[in-house]
Formats: C-alpha cells, sequence, structure tokens
C-alpha cells in the first residue's frame, strides 16, 4: 500500500522486517520445543536463541540463489549460528512457518483494527447523545419524508459500527492460528505435541486440522468483515456528502479554515474530500474480499496460488481499512452540525411533511382511508408547488381537524432520546 494512506503502527505491521522477526519468532519457538523434547542439545538451543540473527538484505541477497523466500532465509538464520544452525528449521515445511507467522501478524493487525472499530463506534455514540433531540428532516429515496433527529440518524450508524466491530473481532481470532504439522499435514517429521507447544508459546490458536497450510476459508472470513467494515464506513461518508451539498448544507466535515484549499480554482469550494477517500477506499475493500473467496478453493492438499495474491490483500486491506476508521472517526468527531439550517430545511415542503399525521387524523376523525389520503396527497402536492403552506390548505379541506396537533413538530422527537439511549447496550 502506498505511504499516502498507511499509517505507521499498522504499516511497521507489515513491513518486510516485522514478517522475517515473525519467522525467526515461530523457528525459534519450534526449536525451544524440540530442546524440551531432547531433540536438539541444550547448548545447541541456547546458541541458536543467542545468535541467531539476519538482515533484510542478506536475505534478499540470499534469494537471488534460492529463489525461495523461506529457505533463503533459512539459510542466512543458521549461518549466523554456525555449527548449531543446523537445528533452524528442522521438521518444518515452509507453510509451517509462513502460516504461523502470518497469524501473529494478522493478530497484531487485528488489535489495531478492532481498536480503530471501537474508536469510531465511541465518536459515533457521543454525537448521537449530544444530537439526540436535534430536529431534522428524514429522507428516503433522497426525498424530504418525515422529521427525525439527527442523534437517531447517528445511533443507526453506531449500532452498525457496533456490529463491524464484532465481526472484525470474530474474523481476526478465526485467523490466529498456526500450523506446524508437515508436508502434508500428517506430522511426519515433528509430532502434535510439539506443534501445542510452539503454538502455546506464541499464543495462537491451533488448527484441527492442515494440510500444510491453514484453511484459506479463515482469510476469506476477515477479508469479508473488512469489506464490511468498510461498507459501513461508506454509507456514513455518503450521508455526510449528501447533507453536505450547498443545497443542503445541514452537516459538514471538518476544514482548517485559513490554511486547508478546497479548490485549486475555486477558493470558495468546501468539498467533502476525506468522506469521498473513505467511498473510494471501500470500493477496494470490497474486491479484496472476492480475492479471499478465490483463495479458498486450493488443490489436493495445497498449492500457493493463493500466496501472491495475500502479499497484496491483507497487508493493504487491513492498511486501508484502518486509515478509512481514522479519517470516519475524525469526521464523526469533527463535524460541523447546523442545526439552525436543519429546522430552515424542514419547511422546504411547505409542510408537506407532515402529510402522514395528517391521514391518520382524518382516518381516527371517521373518514375512509382512501379518502382521506386523497385529500392529503390533493393538498400537499398544491403546497409543494404553489408555496401554500400545507396547513392552509388543509384548514379548508379539512377544517374540523385539530391542525397544532397535527403540525406538532415535537411528535417526532417525543421518542428520540429513548431510541438514542438503546446505545447504552453498547457503549
Amino acid at each position: 500500500m502506498i505511504e499516502r494512506y498507511t499509517r505507521p503502527e499498522m504499516g511497521a505491521v507489515w513491513s518486510e522486517r516485522r514478517k522475517l522477526d515473525t519467522w525467526l519468532q515461530v523457528e525459534l519457538a519450534v526449536v525451544d520445543a524440540l530442546a524440551e523434547q531432547g531433540v536438539v542439545p541444550a547448548q545447541d538451543a541456547d546458541a541458536i536463541r543467542d545468535r541467531a540473527s539476519f538482515t533484510v538484505e542478506a536475505v534478499k541477497e540470499r534469494e537471488k540463489v534460492t529463489d525461495h523466500d523461506v529457505a533463503a532465509f533459512v539459510d542466512v538464520v543458521a549461518e549466523s549460528v554456525g555449527e548449531a544452525g543446523r537445528w533452524v528449521h528442522h521438521g518444518l515445511t515452509s507453510s509451517d512457518v509462513l502460516d504461523t507467522a502470518l497469524a501473529l501478524q494478522l493478530s497484531q493487525a487485528g488489535l489495531i483494527l478492532c481498536g480503530g472499530a471501537a474508536d469510531y463506534k465511541a465518536a459515533l455514540v457521543r454525537r448521537a447523545r449530544e444530537h439526540a433531540e436535534t430536529l431534522c428532516v428524514g429522507r428516503t429515496h433522497g426525498i424530504q419524508a418525515e422529521p427525525t433527529t439527527f442523534g437517531v440518524k447517528l445511533a443507526g450508524f453506531a449500532f452498525e459500527a457496533h456490529r463491524n466491530l464484532l465481526r472484525l473481532e470474530r474474523a481476526v481470532e478465526g485467523v490466529s492460528v498456526g500450523a506446524l504439522s508437515g508436508a502434508v499435514g500428517t506430522y511426519s517429521a515433528n509430532g502434535p505435541e510439539v506443534e501445542a507447544a510452539v503454538l502455546a508459546r506464541l499464543g495462537l490458536g491451533r488448527e484441527d486440522v492442515s494440510t500444510q497450510v491453514v484453511p484459506r476459508d479463515r482469510h476469506a472470513a476477515l477479508l469479508e468483515a473488512i469489506a464490511l467494515a468498510g461498507a459501513g464506513l461508506e454509507r456514513f461518508a455518503t450521508e455526510i456528502r449528501h447533507l453536505q451539498r450547498t443545497e443542503v448544507r445541514e452537516v459538514e466535515e471538518p476544514f482548517r479554515a485559513g490554511a486547508q484549499k478546497g479548490s485549486s480554482a475555486m477558493p470558495h469550494k468546501r468539498n467533502p474530500i476525506v468522506c469521498e477517500r473513505i467511498t473510494g477506499i471501500a470500493r477496494l475493500l470490497r474486491g479484496y474480499a472476492q480475492t479471499g473467496l478465490e483463495n479458498v478453493a486450493l488443490w489436493h492438499e495445497r498449492d500457493i496460488s493463493h500466496s501472491s495474491v495475500e502479499r497484496v490483500t491483507l497487508p493493504d486491506a487491513t492498511i486501508l481499512v484502518d486509515y478509512a476508521q481514522h479519517l470516519a472517526t475524525r469526521v464523526v468527531e469533527g463535524m460541523v452540525v447546523h442545526a439552525d439550517r436543519m429546522r430552515e430545511n424542514l419547511e422546504a415542503t411547505h409542510g408537506a411533511l407532515y402529510s402522514q399525521r395528517a391521514l391518520l387524523a382524518l382516518v381516527e376523525g371517521g373518514m375512509s382511508r382512501d379518502e382521506a389520503y386523497r385529500v392529503v396527497q390533493e393538498n400537499a402536492q398544491r403546497a409543494w408547488e404553489s408555496g401554500t403552506h400545507f396547513r392552509e390548505l388543509l384548514a379548508e379541506a379539512a377544517p374540523s381537524l385539530d391542525l397544532d396537533e397535527v403540525f406538532d413538530p415535537q411528535a417526532f422527537v417525543r421518542h428520540a432520546p429513548a431510541i438514542v439511549a438503546r446505545l447504552d447496550r453498547i457503549s
């Protein structure tokens, strides 16, 4: 992933140095387990633990000869130890190291992702509570429907964020498993007890049955959870983009006045560029989820068609969703809410958005639903088209109605605090 979208902590997880460090961590844990069993002499195990080292450059140089990254790494580490280096990688196949080390990296990445997801959720919860009674227009199909509150809007996003956090947690747990079962998963070189001891040292779960590789449905589930999290971020970003349009201008993403420039040509512009960036990132994440599904079906016990894909998808997907979560949290915390503009927009239909309350009131007064619907629809459309307030037209068409009751905006706020209070379950 390009540096522009890579936050330092997550970028470090996927650095070449960190990857090789995790390989060494696995190799050393195996040596220790074999030493406990008496397979590796204690003094050789001590020598390996004390001396084992590598440089990224040396491994890359050796790979030019081996054309095999793990073999190159093992050669360099073994040489750094000396005679005892013969025990490095004893009884292992490359996938034992690769998949177990990948589990360590994904576990580290998962901690960052879940932390960011929790921060995003918490920010939404705070702002939802702040605006529990801030009246605004609710829209369906992009058209004004009935009033709601901005807090209720945000509460919906907060619960979605919570679900995405839970999905990420489950998926990270699912990929935090290793396997050291050998060439085709039969433990013909090192027994299951070695695998159990090593994975316990590393803090990883154990694959029930590995076929040399950890099954890729686990990784596909992670990429799907990431894609869903991205879709949730995109839904929020899309809402802000719509609300920031000049004709609406109810909410704006943060803008550094006096420093930030919205356009190179038009100084007045304040564009929702952060939300647009989140939207674009979500498209990439969906693509990574698709490739994750393609990786599940491997030939027989295994092939390496998944390998080249994962070198891109897993780092990129985790890096991107981490970055997008950070952006979304920044938007939630810093967005400017124009409550006065929200109230102005409530009058855009000249009162027609109270049509359901008028319909129900007429029905409750004895009119048939179809007749009431026709009366309300005709006058609501006249209000919208003529600019005459719906209340005036309804007073003529249905003089018996209690218009103060029909056109009471507080009717739409009455239950909002209780709805927003449901956030207590996830905060």
